[in-house]
């Protein structure tokens, strides 16, 4: 059993840490001997550790500053070793556990104790432009695969000894280690129990990316398309969200942040509002909510228009789809169920293919596809028109992760739109509205502070006010672009 202790005899606690790794060829076992005749053993894996820092600040340090008479752990610990962090490890289980995250373990002959010394030495991903939420003014940087620099960058940012960081290791097999950061004092102590809480008991064997723990996280009993758990790679908006009193969870391996209660309004903003002047954020933040009706309703609307309401269009425009659909063997809803399907594709390819060629390729194909259709009057003319603005208008909204659900729903009102008309999709869009309302992020409304209405809270709801009429004197930045 790994969780049992140590032998006295160093041999055989080599031979079962060998045994336990499989006699891997990466895990490595050093065997020295300090202060005249003192066996020591040091257990690392090869590739985990900082070599540099093992030969000059442990190797060294023991064979040249371990005195003769005074060999044990604690004057190790103390007076020998000054590299990294060391603590004293007593059982087996604890031992693989710090060689796993890039720890050195060191044995001495005759002792039932270790020593764990931290110095990971793996290659890091350098902090770069993130690829995903870019901003045209504003900082440039953003997370990376590894944990601890990605709880630095939010340090930068929030200098204030409120901020608090407990960590955590999830995940039975990968061992992956978990921060969650957020202000004492600001953030709902309930919600941080309740993370902290659900995380502890996760029987996850395997824990590779935040989704992993975001599936988790949701309320089980609450089903719906819609995130409530917010994602950015961006430092400056995870840091403002933690200084309004939200949760952010951290998971090595990713560079990918969790950021917790989100509502909706969170997806829509981006951290450039808070980098421009009030009056243009504002008139962007506009464009948003239209291309995000545009993305959900264009096509509906269009399909119902065309087949059930026609007298509702101007005399020259239903006379000039007429003649675009003259020929068109197709029904309305299934033409743009093809055109919508075939953009989907195209949009999926350009993002698996290699970058040198994915947009030219998802850009060349639209064009092609679409004109060809049009020629074999396959879809009218207007159709690829329509199924073009949105999909650009999806591209508008802020985050990814909204508007996976709104192409969803997009479909489901063609179909509604197709059977029903306006009435089924007016039926489709209440129905989306009463289960928004109904929807929370951790016991927050989801659609707040619109539903239920606050007056205090909407400086930056809808509209971004200037920041010296802000109450806190600092508006919402939680968002990316």
């Amino acid at each position: 059993m790994t969780a049992e202790g140590f032998s006295p005899l160093l041999h055989a606690n080599m031979e079962r840490m060998k045994l336990l790794m499989g006699y891997s060829s990466d895990f490595i076992v050093r065997e020295l001997v300090i202060a005249g005749n003192k066996k020591t053993a040091i257990f690392f894996l090869d590739g985990m550790v900082d070599k540099t820092e093992l030969q000059n600040g442990v190797i060294s340090a023991l064979l040249d500053r371990t005195p003769v008479d005074s060999v044990n752990l604690q004057f190790l610990k103390d007076q020998v070793l000054d590299a990294g962090e060391v603590q004293v490890i007593r059982t087996v289980q604890a031992a693989l556990e710090q060689i796993f995250s890039g720890s050195l373990f060191i044995m001495l002959d005759g002792t039932v104790d270790g020593l764990g010394v931290t110095m990971p030495g793996w290659e890091d991903r350098s902090i770069t432009e993130s690829k995903t939420q870019s901003v045209v003014r504003g900082p440039q940087d953003s997370f990376t695969e590894t944990l601890r620099t990605n709880t630095t960058l939010v340090r930068r940012r929030v200098k204030d000894t409120r901020l608090r960081l407990i960590s955590l290791r999830v995940g039975k097999m990968t061992k992956t280690d978990v921060a969650v950061m957020y202000m004492d004092g600001m953030a709902d102590d309930k919600l941080v129990r309740q993370l902290i809480g659900r995380l502890q008991a996760s029987k996850q064997d395997r824990v590779l990316e935040g989704e992993y723990l975001e599936e988790i996280l949701h309320v089980k009993k609450q089903v719906s398309l819609f995130p409530t758990i917010y994602n950015s790679d961006r430092p400056d908006s995870i840091a403002a969200g933690i200084m309004e009193g939200k949760v952010a969870l951290f998971v090595d391996g990713t560079p990918f942040v969790m950021l917790t209660p989100a509502l909706f309004i969170d997806f829509i903003q981006s951290a450039e509002d808070y980098y421009q002047s009030p009056l243009y954020s504002n008139l962007i933040r506009m464009l948003r909510y239209v291309s995000l009706a545009i993305c959900l309703l264009a096509p509906s609307v269009y399909i119902a228009l065309t087949t059930f309401h026609q007298d509702m269009l101007p005399t020259q425009l239903l006379l000039s789809l007429a003649a675009q659909r003259e020929g068109v063997p197709l029904p309305a809803f299934i033409e743009a169920l093809l055109m919508e399907a075939t953009f989907e594709i195209l949009r999926e390819a350009g993002i698996r293919m290699p970058r040198t060629i994915g947009q030219a390729v998802s850009i060349v194909g639209t064009i092609v596809i679409g004109q060809a259709a049009v020629e074999a009057s396959i879809v009218s003319a207007a159709m690829v028109i329509i199924v073009a603005i949105t999909a650009i208008a999806s591209f508008v909204i802020p985050s990814y992760s909204m508007s996976i659900p709104i192409r969803i729903i997009r479909f489901v009102f063609m179909a509604l739109s197709a059977s029903f008309g306006i009435f089924g999709l007016t039926i489709g869009i209440i129905l989306l509205v009463v289960h928004l309302s109904h929807l929370k992020s951790f016991g927050i409304p989801y659609l707040s502070p619109a539903a239920p209405f606050h007056a205090s809270n909407q400086n930056d709801a809808i509209f971004r006010m200037p920041f010296w009429r802000s109450s806190k004197g600092q508006t919402r930045q939680d968002k990316s672009s």
